[in-house]
């Protein structure tokens, strides 16, 4: 996000903010942030207050003002527009004016060439493709316009490189037909790589690319990716299922998600945005839809930010299941399974196109995670962010389940956690202040995924429930309504697993800056004494008020 160059307020603007009251309205789990105004001026507070730099550096163009606090909605729209591809996704022309491809048997016509098993459209228009065609289909239209790709009941497989080929366009809208059924894969080996914008994926696209329709679309990447839009790309409906080599879906300056289903297998990334030159692109965004994701590496990166306003979003399996320098919880649901950390914001540097860029970034995790493993006592990475506003989040880390090299504000939804206590890892770990308006449980309890875990206060009345979307070997629980000093029994399916008091704060390791109660921070826990040794009690649990957590 970029707090110095806001844009116009626009239908962007709009759309976010519109996702975020339709899900208040749906009956989420409502947002506690602030408004952009009191957003805008604690963080110019924090920042005169601190001293801290709100320009870029040298090295890196993510600004290092911090979003903490900050809402979903209030992130995305600090950055780049992407209401005219959201709005792309929503048009379609006259059928009358359509042009119908036969792609078992393509023939010339308007706008159309075809030279043996390459079907090129030439200007823009809308163009119906049927049948099945081993080849490809090549976009190169200089004209100003929209080239809308209507996919209905195609079947494309290229042995030469990608199965659509996006060259050039101004916009691009691929309509996925009622009722249809579509299947795109590529090339195990791409005949191009090393020409300028050379595509790397089954559905490519230099120009934004907007998808919708009620049909379905498989997409198969054998060589990289699955699905690439080298500018804007946005995903508003359809029933798209995507299994590719490397990245799942990419976009460059954004990916967006406004509605449809959604599933990925990746051996990469499951979905990634990367644009590293501009501060106010490189971003994921979640406003509705249902997305799953098993990715061999994260499920979830963008260069800047990751934000969820609404929908369901769950990382089935994942090395870093949602990692970006923002991240940025407001509503819907986020299930994540990791085999390090759940949601890891962190800033990376920007790839110049040596190896030394990697190195860079490889060095400063491994500064920021010192040498426990955790990152308590190193310095604050100015930038990082984790905040979570509302919502419905669970998640299963084999690291930390909640991990900052910056701050983590958490202002209200509901959380569940489970995550390794190796290495001084576990549920909540910061470089920066750790904040949360509410109350922390800890019992020793499991949760299998799909289970119902509720929060009974003393009075056996219930304060807050959540669906575990994955399987929670322990709990750690914060919600609205839970309150530091009280007690509560804690439910899986109906059948008590514990009970416990609620602390400040579960941050197993802190940096600069300290947290309310955090073990890690050189202070003794509120209204307790410091465990023996300096070190925190079974569990890593700090006291609150003198009892251990799990007391009644």
């Amino acid at each position: 996000m970029n707090p110095k160059s806001l844009p116009r307020r626009t239908r962007w603007t709009r759309a976010v903010e519109g996702a975020a009251a339709a899900a208040l309205a749906l009956g989420a789990l409502g947002a506690c942030g602030t408004t952009t105004e009191e957003a805008d001026a604690a963080t110019a507070a924090e920042s005169s207050a601190s001293g801290e730099d709100t320009t870029t550096s040298d090295e890196s163009t993510v600004l290092t003002t911090s979003s903490s606090g900050m809402t979903a909605a209030e992130v995305l729209a600090e950055n780049l527009d992407a209401s005219e591809t959201v709005a792309l996704a929503e048009t379609t022309d006259d059928a009358a004016d359509e042009v119908a491809i036969d792609l078992s048997a393509p023939t010339s016509a308007d706008g159309v060439e075809v030279d043996g098993d390459t079907v090129t459209i030439t200007s823009p228009g809308t163009y119906r493709l049927s049948g099945e065609l081993a080849g490809q289909i090549v976009v190169e239209s200089e004209d100003d316009g929209v080239v809308r790709l209507v996919l209905d009941g195609v079947d494309i497989t290229s042995s030469t490189g990608a199965a659509v080929d996006v060259q050039d366009a101004d916009q691009v809208s691929v309509v996925l037909a009622d009722g249809s059924t579509n299947r795109l894969e590529d090339a195990a080996e791409y005949e191009e790589t090393d020409a300028d914008n050379a595509a790397n994926a089954a559905l490519y696209s230099t120009a934004d690319l907007a998808i919708s329709g009620t049909g379905s679309l498989d997409v198969v990447g054998n060589s990289n990716d699955g699905i690439t839009g080298k500018d804007g790309l946005v995903i508003a409906a359809g029933s798209i299922t995507v299994d590719a080599v490397d990245d799942g879906i990419r976009g460059k300056d954004y990916l967006v998600v406004t509605g449809g289903t959604i599933d990925v297998t990746a051996g990469g990334d499951g979905l990634k945005s990367d644009d590293d030159s501009d501060a106010t692109a490189g971003y994921v965004a979640q406003l509705g839809g249902d997305v799953t994701v098993e990715a061999g590496s994260d499920g979830v990166q963008g260069f800047t930010d990751v934000a969820v306003v609404d929908g369901s979003l769950t990382v089935s399996g994942s090395e870093e299941g949602v990692e970006a320098a923002v991240i940025a919880i407001s509503g819907g649901t986020v299930d994540v399974t990791a085999s390090d950390d759940g949601l890891n914001a962190t800033v990376k540097e920007a790839d110049d196109g040596t190896e030394d860029s990697a190195a860079t970034d490889e060095a400063q995790e491994q500064e920021m995670a010192g040498p426990g493993g955790g990152g308590g006592g190193e310095a604050v990475q100015a930038g990082a962010s984790l905040t979570v506003t509302g919502g419905a989040v669970t998640v299963a880390g084999g690291g930390d389940g909640l991990d900052s090299n910056g701050v983590i504000d958490v202002s209200g939804g509901t959380l569940a956690i489970a995550a390794a206590a190796n290495g001084g890892e576990g549920p909540v770990d910061a470089n920066g202040a750790v904040t949360s308006a509410n109350g922390w449980l800890t019992v020793d309890g499991a949760a299998d995924a799909g289970s119902t875990v509720t929060v009974l206060d003393a009075d056996g009345q219930e304060v807050a429930t959540v669906l575990a979307g994955v399987a929670l070997s322990t709990l750690n629980l914060t919600a609205d309504g839970i309150t530091v000093g009280e007690s509560y029994t804690v439910q899986v399916d109906g059948q008590d697993v514990g009970m416990a008091t609620a602390v400040e704060s579960i941050a197993t390791t802190m940096g600069p800056g300290g947290g309310r109660g955090a073990p890690g921070d050189g202070q003794p826990p509120a209204g307790g004494t410091a465990p023996e040794g300096g070190m925190p009690p079974e569990g890593g649990q700090p006291p609150a008020a003198g009892d251990l957590p799990g007391d009644a």
